[in-house]
């Protein structure tokens, strides 16, 4: 029961920073100036509950690790098992990222002018953290540091990619509206340009995690192997969408009253399959990789 809670809490976790990412980047990068408190009022909710969901999952997920450390349930609440978890390398990153989760609350709360630019900074600072667990801190010195950093990469770029779409659907609800027609464009333009940046980077950096782990040998009879394929057949869904989106059916939005509905039930089915990514990525993330 405690690993498939640990799961389900890293999943959440994942989701909701990439969330927080893609929503901020959104709002305070890719809107234009007017449009940027507009966007902001509209993912308001959106933001505010995956800031929660981020310091919440981040605390649990702290008790889960314990709970199996230990000997189980009572061992979640144990502060003592805590503190040998924070001892670990896990919990030597794990701190900060806590500690990051409340001042990310804590900024939320306290709603500063650029409040939009400080939870992109606080989300992408718990993305980049996340590479110092797992498998990508499996080896030592400078390749090890290497490993991290493309990590990192790819967190971003996937929570930039995936965080994102949310944004860009509102944005297509916003487009309807005659007076933010304009300004609602011109973000799901920036989106789509600099969104071409995001996934290549994802792709890029997923093939060298993928081979700095495993290196050329794909057993398939390994459950990591095939549940990483499964959530390469995913990703590579997603980007044929992405493609047919961007290159299909948005040049024919004003010729076809059609191209707009077809934009947004695709545009939620690659919502859908970012979901199934993230939880493949939740599942075989705590396996070996032999």
């Amino acid at each position: 029961m405690l690993p498939s809670l640990y799961i389900a809490l890293r999943f959440i976790h994942f989701t909701a920073l990439m969330v927080l990412l893609g929503s901020t980047i959104s709002c305070s990068l890719l809107a234009p100036q007017a449009f940027k408190p507009v966007l902001a009022r509209r993912m308001k909710s959106l933001c505010q509950t995956a800031v929660w969901m981020t310091m919440l999952s981040a605390i649990l997920l702290l008790c889960a690790q314990a709970g199996m450390m230990g000997s189980g349930w009572r061992d979640a609440i144990n502060p003592q098992v805590w503190l040998a978890v924070l001892g670990t390398r896990f919990g030597s990153v794990w701190l900060w990222q806590i500690m990051l989760g409340v001042v990310t609350v804590a900024v939320l709360l306290l709603k500063p002018r650029t409040l939009q630019l400080m939870l992109l900074i606080l989300a992408a600072a718990q993305l980049i953290l996340l590479a110092g667990v797992g498998h990508a801190a499996m080896r030592e010195g400078f390749v090890g540091g290497l490993q991290r950093l493309n990590h990192a990469v790819h967190l971003l770029s996937a929570g930039w990619w995936v965080g994102g779409l949310l944004p860009l659907l509102m944005c297509m609800r916003m487009a309807k509206k005659p007076h933010w027609r304009g300004a609602a464009i011109a973000a799901m333009m920036r989106f789509s340009r600099y969104g071409h940046l995001a996934v290549a980077a994802v792709l890029l950096s997923g093939l060298i995690n993928s081979l700095m782990i495993l290196g050329w040998s794909f057993p398939l009879d390994s459950n990591y192997v095939r549940f990483l394929l499964v959530k390469v057949v995913f990703v590579a869904m997603m980007v044929i969408i992405a493609l047919y989106n961007r290159y299909c059916l948005v040049p024919r939005f004003n010729r076809a009253p059609t191209a707009t509905k077809q934009f947004i039930q695709f545009t939620w089915l690659e919502v859908i399959l970012s979901v199934a990514v993230l939880l493949a990525v939740s599942i075989f993330a705590t396996w070996e990789p032999y």
